[in-house]
């Protein structure tokens, strides 16, 4: 049996497990740990599902244990389709035209090619081992997989749908961001401390700049100046500042953050913290949390992001459910059930 992957690097940081002070107590510990891992954490109270004012298209949600992708109506908050996926289906990125989706199947190393309108697969890529997270360029002419267990970053072109090239960056790589202008890719190696940043004219890595302990998701602000990265094992986000390549702000947040995502202005960062079952909202002006949002009990963890003009969308992998915000209100104003252990999450136009 398999167990939800609740977070990717929480327990290979250093690599090796942590000594018990008693056997017995030890036991304890592992039995109950067992039973959460069994016991599917119960999701908050279904707040009112009433659509949000100007919000269109489709939701994607990938979950891991099913194999499954949810396709949910952003207008109604109603899933409307279920898709079958590759082994263990985690990231996920819509073209700008929302034609395709591409979703990094962890457990086979490859991407699946989702045609969003007969909702099946219409290709495979084959990529690196562990493929965990996939961003687009800003046309949608190329794909970039983080593969976790390869220590590098597969390029597709998506026109082909073949590996153009394969770019060797840090240790386990676990998330990827791209420039606005499309000339820089960011990548979040939760191994080594450190954020690889490509060229993506030459498909080289250009230079490593250092991040907290075990950086795992990265975003970059619209004017390229900034990267935000969560550091799931410190309980910091890092402000990177690109031009000096040095951390120029480290900002505290909930136990365990795993991603982060920017409003479309770049006025709000947004991290999901695992352990408190909470969004942390950061203010990038004055790099602190201005607010927080409840979004479940510990448990329920809260896990990727994707934040659009009208609606912040989190995956809540312990209770099997995607999590609406009203970026106005900062309120959660509907709470769908999609399959087990939601992973990634991506919106279409």
């Amino acid at each position: 049996m398999r167990f939800p992957r609740r977070t990717p690097t929480r327990n290979h940081t250093d690599g090796r497990p942590r000594a018990k002070a008693l056997v017995g107590i030890g036991l304890l510990l592992a039995c109950g740990l067992l039973t959460a891992w069994l016991v599917p954490a119960s999701p908050p109270p279904s707040p009112s599902a009433a659509p949000l004012a100007g919000v269109v298209g489709r939701v994607y949600v990938t979950n891991q244990l099913d194999n499954t992708v949810s396709v949910i109506d952003a207008g109604t908050n109603k899933v409307f389709a279920t898709v079958p996926a590759g082994t263990a289906p985690e990231g996920i990125a819509i073209t700008p035209d929302g034609r395709y989706a591409y979703i990094a199947d962890n457990g086979s190393a490859k991407i699946s090619v989702l045609d969003t309108r007969t909702n099946k697969i219409a290709a495979t890529v084959p990529v690196g081992n562990k493929p965990t997270a996939v961003r687009l360029s800003p046309g949608g002419g190329s794909l970039y997989v983080a593969n976790g267990g390869s220590d590098s970053v597969s390029v597709i072109d998506t026109r082909t749908n073949q590996v153009t090239a394969s770019v060797p960056v840090g240790v386990s790589p676990v998330s990827v961001a791209i420039s606005r202008d499309g000339a820089t890719a960011y990548v979040a190696n939760s191994g080594s401390r450190s954020v690889s940043v490509i060229d993506t004219r030459t498909q080289r890595v250009v230079r490593s700049v250092p991040a907290g302990r075990s950086p795992v998701g990265v975003a970059v602000t619209p004017d390229g100046e900034s990267a935000y990265v969560a550091n799931e094992a410190v309980a910091t986000v890092s402000v990177v500042g690109l031009g000096a390549r040095a951390v120029t702000a480290t900002v505290p947040v909930g136990e365990g953050p795993f991603d982060v995502a920017l409003a479309p202005d770049g006025s709000r960062a947004y991290v999901a913290d695992l352990g408190p079952g909470k969004v942390s909202v950061i203010d990038t002006r004055s790099h602190h949390v201005s607010a927080t949002v409840a979004v479940g009990p510990p448990g329920t963890d809260p896990f990727n992001l994707a934040v659009t003009s009208g609606a912040v969308y989190v995956t809540e992998q312990g209770a099997g459910i995607l999590t609406v915000i009203n970026p106005k209100s900062l309120k959660v104003v509907a709470t769908v059930t999609v399959g087990t252990s939601p992973y990634g999450v991506a919106v279409s136009p």
